[in-house]
Protein backbone atom coordinates (compact mmCIF):
# COMPACT_ATOMS: atom_id res chain seq x y z
CA UNK A 1 0.00 0.00 0.00
CA UNK A 2 1.03 3.53 -0.59
CA UNK A 3 1.52 6.35 1.86
CA UNK A 4 -1.43 8.16 0.27
CA UNK A 5 -3.87 5.37 1.26
CA UNK A 6 -2.60 5.53 4.84
CA UNK A 7 -2.79 9.31 4.84
CA UNK A 8 -6.34 9.35 3.46
CA UNK A 9 -7.57 7.11 6.27
CA UNK A 10 -5.92 9.16 8.99
CA UNK A 11 -7.03 12.50 7.57
CA UNK A 12 -10.61 11.29 7.21
CA UNK A 13 -10.66 10.08 10.81
CA UNK A 14 -9.06 13.29 12.13
CA UNK A 15 -12.17 15.46 11.71
CA UNK A 16 -14.48 15.44 14.80
CA UNK A 17 -17.77 15.22 12.87
CA UNK A 18 -16.47 12.23 10.92
CA UNK A 19 -15.36 10.55 14.14
CA UNK A 20 -18.89 11.03 15.48
CA UNK A 21 -20.25 9.33 12.35
CA UNK A 22 -17.79 6.46 12.73
CA UNK A 23 -18.78 6.03 16.37
CA UNK A 24 -22.47 5.80 15.38
CA UNK A 25 -21.68 3.30 12.63
CA UNK A 26 -19.81 1.28 15.23
CA UNK A 27 -23.20 0.67 16.82
CA UNK A 28 -25.03 -0.39 13.65
CA UNK A 29 -25.57 0.23 9.97
CA UNK A 30 -27.44 3.52 9.39
CA UNK A 31 -28.92 5.60 6.60
CA UNK A 32 -28.21 9.29 6.11
CA UNK A 33 -31.44 10.42 7.77
CA UNK A 34 -30.58 8.55 11.00
CA UNK A 35 -27.09 10.00 11.05
CA UNK A 36 -28.48 13.49 10.40
CA UNK A 37 -30.97 13.20 13.25
CA UNK A 38 -28.48 11.72 15.73
CA UNK A 39 -25.81 14.31 14.96
CA UNK A 40 -28.22 17.20 14.38
CA UNK A 41 -26.51 18.07 11.11
CA UNK A 42 -27.87 18.86 7.68
CA UNK A 43 -28.07 16.42 4.81
CA UNK A 44 -25.36 18.05 2.71
CA UNK A 45 -22.95 18.15 5.66
CA UNK A 46 -23.51 14.50 6.57
CA UNK A 47 -23.34 13.40 2.93
CA UNK A 48 -20.09 15.28 2.45
CA UNK A 49 -18.53 13.64 5.50
CA UNK A 50 -19.74 10.21 4.38
CA UNK A 51 -18.21 10.79 0.94
CA UNK A 52 -14.82 11.54 2.53
CA UNK A 53 -15.08 8.49 4.80
CA UNK A 54 -16.07 6.26 1.89
CA UNK A 55 -13.28 7.62 -0.32
CA UNK A 56 -10.79 6.90 2.47
CA UNK A 57 -12.08 3.34 2.76
CA UNK A 58 -13.46 3.72 6.28
CA UNK A 59 -17.13 3.23 5.43
CA UNK A 60 -19.01 1.26 2.82
CA UNK A 61 -22.55 1.54 1.60
CA UNK A 62 -25.25 -0.69 0.19
CA UNK A 63 -28.65 -0.01 -1.26
CA UNK A 64 -31.72 -1.33 0.51
CA UNK A 65 -34.82 -0.34 -1.40
CA UNK A 66 -34.70 3.42 -1.76
CA UNK A 67 -32.28 3.85 1.14
CA UNK A 68 -28.52 3.71 1.16
CA UNK A 69 -27.17 2.17 4.34
CA UNK A 70 -23.69 2.96 5.63
CA UNK A 71 -21.49 0.68 7.73
CA UNK A 72 -17.90 0.54 8.86
CA UNK A 73 -15.69 -0.77 6.06
CA UNK A 74 -13.79 -4.00 5.99
CA UNK A 75 -10.19 -4.55 4.96
CA UNK A 76 -11.00 -4.68 1.24
CA UNK A 77 -11.70 -0.94 1.24
CA UNK A 78 -8.47 0.15 2.91
CA UNK A 79 -5.98 -2.19 4.60
CA UNK A 80 -5.49 0.36 7.38
CA UNK A 81 -9.18 0.67 8.21
CA UNK A 82 -9.56 -2.41 10.46
CA UNK A 83 -6.78 -1.30 12.79
CA UNK A 84 -7.88 2.32 12.82
CA UNK A 85 -11.53 1.42 13.39
CA UNK A 86 -10.57 -1.07 16.11
CA UNK A 87 -8.70 1.67 17.97
CA UNK A 88 -11.59 4.07 17.54
CA UNK A 89 -13.98 1.49 19.00
CA UNK A 90 -12.38 1.87 22.42
CA UNK A 91 -11.71 5.59 22.20
CA UNK A 92 -14.05 8.44 23.14
CA UNK A 93 -16.58 6.24 24.90
CA UNK A 94 -16.84 8.81 27.68
CA UNK A 95 -16.98 11.83 25.33
CA UNK A 96 -20.05 13.94 26.06
CA UNK A 97 -20.88 14.55 22.38
CA UNK A 98 -20.50 10.90 21.36
CA UNK A 99 -22.73 9.83 24.24
CA UNK A 100 -25.36 12.44 23.31
CA UNK A 101 -25.31 11.26 19.67
CA UNK A 102 -25.93 7.69 20.77
CA UNK A 103 -28.73 8.71 23.14
CA UNK A 104 -30.48 10.54 20.28
CA UNK A 105 -30.09 7.48 18.06
CA UNK A 106 -31.62 5.21 20.72
CA UNK A 107 -34.47 7.69 21.24
CA UNK A 108 -35.17 7.76 17.50
CA UNK A 109 -35.30 4.00 17.34
CA UNK A 110 -37.58 3.77 20.37
CA UNK A 111 -39.86 6.35 18.80
CA UNK A 112 -40.00 4.32 15.57
CA UNK A 113 -40.67 1.10 17.47
CA UNK A 114 -43.57 2.66 19.35
CA UNK A 115 -45.07 3.94 16.10
CA UNK A 116 -44.78 7.60 17.07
Amino acid sequence: MTMSVYEAALKAAAEPARVRILKLLGVRELDVSRIMAALRMGQSTVSGHLAVLKSAGLVQDRRQGRHILYALADRRQNPYSPALLALLTGWLEDDKQVRADRRRLVALEKSDASGA
